[in-house]
């Protein structure tokens, strides 16, 4: 096994990128980088039990120049003797249709492309090529724009997307290595003339302003890929952190949730603002368009040692509330984390909650992490036990929906609840408060006291478990 070979399954070990047995879609758009990634990995993968999927997009930008591109991908990935999956789309007829900035739209329908493949061939990761130049890139783009310590990280090795992994093998390996492993095995590769352009930001990061820089610092992209790599460590340790806050100090409750003053002031000032972030995340904001002054607001409001009551309009239908001793997070409106009565309820349970109140269900749900061993069952009905890497989070727990119908454990194909409700006898009063477990991708994967779902079963490759128990008044017990 060469060095590049040898690095790649040290990297794959280090980085949890795969493992054994995994089926990995490959994005492959002909240039250097997705073509040296897809021989890499065709080369190890008999000894990593490999199995690979080529996946190639022709945008319709360049007509002639992409139809070569297809045909080199094509041919390519026949003489590795890996599939081949293909799309042509018509960009620039979208973009119009949508008003979108180019590479925002080329962006969306590559990945929507790659995922469906993903899907169809049962793959656990998708594959790109970017490599350490990438990295540096974008750090530099980001600091450009302005960033905060998040920001610093750069690309990621992987990150999880509609339960695929996207992964980067090739990100210590800076433009010039790729260039030279395709010259050493003869990897024929296309060149994307779009890359000369300078209307693109990061074409003009890297034609011009890297080698600028570069002559005030040599060093200077080798500097920018380590600091991603610092600001990825401490981004972890951090983030973690903030979920143990977010679990210890939080209380959810049917509106949005709450915590005390003094909790949030216990923690570091970085911690807050992290903090901050999560919960308007938990409570439906999204992260891009949470700002700056928002967070710093709500942070300085529990610095007030005078006992007030304020309101604040944070946006996206949230509202920040001061209440004496109390910070409240509260989802308004149609987007309410609770919804209207006549829908029922609706709770949002973001990763690393440890208790969820229910004054709907008259219940509540205790989250709690185990490693496996072989006492790994429930105790009761009112417990269940999942693989928790197999979870899509957010979850939501509600009330019964019209046509509500579960994948039963044990049974083929699925049934509806109002039966499953019908065969274990629950009254017909009780039946609308009943809590329903379900899954980013809404899957119910649990109802109390009644049914478990065939969904993130544990076996003998879980590493996680996620216990998740029900507390009811004693006339709800279901024992």
């Amino acid at each position: 096994m060469d060095d590049w070979l040898g690095d790649l399954a040290q990297i794959a070990e280090q980085e949890k990128l795969w493992s054994p047995g995994d089926t990995i879609v490959v994005a492959v758009s002909g240039g250097p980088d997705s073509t040296a990634l897809l021989h890499l990995l065709a080369r190890l993968a008999p000894s990593q039990q490999l199995k690979l999927i080529a996946a190639h997009v022709n945008h319709g930008f360049r007509p002639e120049e992409s139809a070569r591109e297809e045909a080199a991908v094509q041919q390519f990935a026949s003489e590795l003797g890996v599939v081949y999956e293909y799309t042509k789309l018509n960009m620039p007829a979208y973009i119009e249709e949508t008003k979108m900035n180019a590479q925002a739209a080329a962006r969306e329908k590559r990945y929507s492309f790659l995922f469906e493949v993903a899907k169809k061939h049962g793959a656990a990761s998708i594959a790109l090529g970017h490599h350490a130049d990438d990295q540096a890139e974008t750090v530099l783009m980001r600091i450009i724009r302005g960033t905060g310590p998040s920001g610093l990280s750069g690309i990621a090795w992987r990150r999880t997307e509609k339960n695929v992994e996207l992964i980067r093998p090739l990100l210590r390996r800076n433009k010039a290595d790729i260039l030279r492993y395709c010259e050493q095995w003869g990897v024929s590769f296309s060149e994307d003339s779009s890359n000369g352009k300078r209307t693109y930001f990061r074409n003009l990061i890297r034609l011009d302003v890297l080698p600028y820089l570069s002559t005030l610092n040599p060093q200077l992209s080798q500097s920018l890929v380590r600091l991603a790599e610092l600001a990825t460590a401490e981004d972890d340790w951090m983030e973690h952190e903030t979920r143990v806050a977010f679990g210890r100090d939080i209380t959810l409750v049917s509106e949005g949730c709450h915590m005390t003053c003094k909790a949030l002031l216990d923690l570091h000032v970085a911690l807050q603002r992290r903090l901050i972030k999560l919960i308007l995340n938990c409570v439906g904001m999204v992260t891009e368009t949470i700002s700056f002054d928002s967070v710093e607001t709500i942070r300085l409001a529990a610095y007030d040692s005078a006992p007030s009551t304020w309101s604040l309009d944070v946006g996206s239908g949230v509202r920040f509330v001061r209440e004496y001793d109390k910070l409240c997070f509260i989802r308004a409106g149609k987007g309410n984390n609770l919804t209207s009565s006549e829908a029922g309820y609706h709770y949002v349970v973001a990763e690393g909650i440890t208790r969820l109140e229910m004054p709907d269900a008259e219940a509540e749900l205790l989250f709690e992490g185990l490693l496996p061993n072989e006492k790994s069952r429930p105790r009761d009905k009112q417990e269940a036990l999942f693989d928790a890497d197999q979870i899509a989070y957010p979850l939501t727990v509600r009330n019964r929906r019209p046509g509500d119908r579960m994948q039963v454990l044990g049974l083929n194909g699925t049934k509806k609840v109002q039966d499953m409700f019908v065969d274990d006898r629950i009254a017909p009063s009780r039946r609308e408060r009943m809590p329903i477990l379900v899954d980013a991708a809404g899957r119910i994967l649990w109802i109390p006291g009644v049914r478990r779902s065939e969904y993130a079963q544990i076996n003998g490759s879980t590493k996680h478990i996620l216990r998740v128990r029900a507390l009811f008044t004693a006339a709800d017990n279901f024992d």
